[in-house]
């Protein structure tokens, strides 16, 4: 390759990374809604961030982005160039992960989100993970909604009852039922459910989160019809599972939960199962994650210790 041919590539090459760089500031802006925003997100100063969106919409002739002094709304041929900008954006992530993957060492920080109830359960794997993987850390966050994986920066979300999502892979890890509960003090003193019907008349104890955009009030049931709800009340209404166990066995309500999380109680007789004929089919523990063709080494590792820690877990035993 002469001098000319060497110039010319190097050129060619500049241009596709300023192209890069100027759609990357783009989807940001729209993603953040604001220039400060993604500016802040690619710490870059907000100049610089405007400079590369202008330059798009220069060299395709056409405005990307409505501006104002208060807001940034997107046109609608910005909106088909954004969708197509992410898969780009996608694909040389993902090209350059995969260059990588076979070789790569499972490093730095894993962004987990679990359901409020899921921490308690790969506690253990999150430490035999460590001693495998020290070079790894696990920043956990439980929430009660279903979190936004990739707009609020997730790795991985390990929860109950996944909503199907096309935008994401959806592993399951395991298969459990709900169980419904009172301890003996409770019983001997409010009588013991015959029928889910006869929920109107016992204290229910609530799992509640406003964020996830239920009241936890409806509870779930089956018989020969099929499934059937029932409106229940009570004194407690938490979104935390701790706080509803330590409820239910210090006698103060009917608690429904998944089995497994209340194993020891149940054995113990602590808690004493109810309604087992009503009990509702089964749920699943699912292991979330973006779409993407290789997955990256920490987070690959990281399900292949859960699900096989998972599979020794007894999750009916009520059965």
């Amino acid at each position: 390759m002469n001098g000319i041919q060497l110039a010319g590539s190097t050129r060619r090459a500049r241009r596709a990374m300023d192209r890069v760089s100027s759609m990357l500031s783009f989807v940001k802006v729209v993603e953040h809604n604001g220039f400060s925003s993604a500016a802040r997100q690619l710490n870059l100063a907000t100049s610089v961030v405007t400079t590369h969106v202008k330059s798009l919409e220069d060299r395709l002739g056409v405005r990307l982005l409505n501006r104002t002094t208060r807001n940034v709304s997107i046109t609608e041929a910005g909106r088909a160039y954004y969708e197509r900008c992410v898969q780009i954006l996608s694909e040389i992530e993902e090209a350059e992960e995969a260059a990588q993957v076979l070789q790569a060492k499972p490093r730095g920080v894993l962004r987990l989100n679990t359901s409020s109830a899921i921490p308690s359960l790969i506690a253990p794997s999150i430490a035999e993970y460590n001693e495998m993987y020290p070079d790894v850390t696990v920043r956990l966050t439980a929430t009660g909604r279903m979190i936004d994986l990739i707009e609020e920066g997730f790795d991985l979300a390990i929860r109950y009852a996944a909503v199907p999502d096309s935008s994401l892979i959806i592993r399951r890890l395991a298969s459990y039922r709900v169980v419904v509960c009172a301890s003996p003090q409770y019983l001997a003193k409010r009588g013991r459910p015959k029928h889910p019907s006869d929920l109107a008349q016992h204290n229910c104890l609530i799992y509640y989160d406003a964020s996830y955009g239920k009241d936890g009030k409806e509870w779930l049931f089956t018989g020969p019809d099929g499934e059937f709800s029932v409106r229940v009340s009570g004194t407690l209404e938490t979104n935390s599972p701790d706080a509803l166990r330590a409820a239910a066995l210090g006698g103060h309500g009917l608690l429904m939960a998944p089995a497994h999380i209340i194993l020891e109680n149940l054995k113990s007789g602590a808690l004493v199962p109810l309604l087992s004929d009503f009990l509702p089919k089964q749920f699943s523990v699912d292991a979330l994650y973006p779409h993407r063709e290789h997955l990256p080494a920490k987070v690959r590792t990281f399900i292949d210790v859960v699900a096989k820690n998972f599979r020794e877990i007894d999750w009916d035993p009520c059965s």
